[in-house]
């Protein structure tokens, strides 16, 4: 009987960017129906949290016509996050930027970070899962090979200002303005984050880190210090006049 097949890769369009897999265990049956469940739950968080779709449930909440607790569990956890990420950061993250409701800078890590346990549950133990850039991986890349993942210059397009190597439960998020422009917002004053070009932060589970990443990146020059402090995290930012700084512990 042959073994089967080794690795199993998938890219996906949902919420406005692509979603990559990279699965690098042997294929299998459950493996296969996890990551068409993943597809499907990415899919779902979309239609539930696009600000962009007017019939959201997140869309409908905010203009008033839908109660929270008529929004689902689903809504209630990443609301509950995201006010206690603001609590965490001194409300550097805000999921009201301007004042409308918009937690996209906490959803898209969080849905990363569920489909990623969705394809461990069912025996995929070495996976990278990537929502935009903003990364989950699990395991190695091969028997004892590491991951390394390449964070592109913000201001020199086609180069790398580093590679992040890592193996087990390891997440890496990146804010800048290099995909989107001046997106993310100084929820203290309203007016774009501009300091930074980029910022990119290490740790375990891509939830926190995909939402602390967004709060440094608002913080511009104060990002440096913050992030030294942050336990279970590293960063690595590229400054707007092209300066780069790290924290010691960056995973190069």
């Amino acid at each position: 009987m042959s073994e089967p097949r080794r690795g199993v890769r998938h890219a996906e369009h949902a919420m406005g960017t692509v979603f990559s897999f990279d699965i690098r265990d042997p294929a299998t049956p459950a493996i296969g129906r996890a990551l068409e469940e993943a597809v499907a739950w990415l899919h779902h968080v979309d239609e539930v949290f696009s600000t962009y779709r007017p019939a959201s449930a997140i869309s409908r909440l905010g203009r008033g016509e839908l109660a929270p607790e008529r929004c689902g569990p689903e809504v209630a956890e990443v609301l509950g996050l995201c006010e206690a990420a603001a609590r965490a950061t001194d409300g550097w993250f805000s999921h009201t930027p301007g004042g409308r409701l918009d937690p996209s800078g906490m959803v898209k890590g969080w849905a990363v970070e569920r489909a990623s346990e969705i394809l461990y549950a069912a025996g995929a133990h070495n996976t990278c899962v990537n929502g935009g850039g903003d990364i989950q991986l699990r395991g190695e890349a091969a028997p004892g090979v590491p991951w390394r993942i390449g964070i592109a210059h913000p201001l020199r397009p086609g180069a790398l200002c580093a590679v992040v190597t890592g193996r087990d439960h390891l997440a890496v998020a990146t804010s800048g303005t290099a995909e989107r422009g001046s997106h993310v917002l100084d929820p203290h004053t309203g007016e774009p984050a501009t300091a930074l070009a980029s910022l990119t932060l290490t740790g375990h589970g891509l939830t926190w880190t995909d939402a602390l990443a967004t709060a440094a990146f608002a913080m511009g020059a104060g990002a440096h210090a913050w992030t030294e402090a942050l336990d279970g995290h590293e960063a690595l930012a590229v400054t707007a006049a092209g300066e780069i700084w790290r924290t010691p512990g960056f995973p190069v």
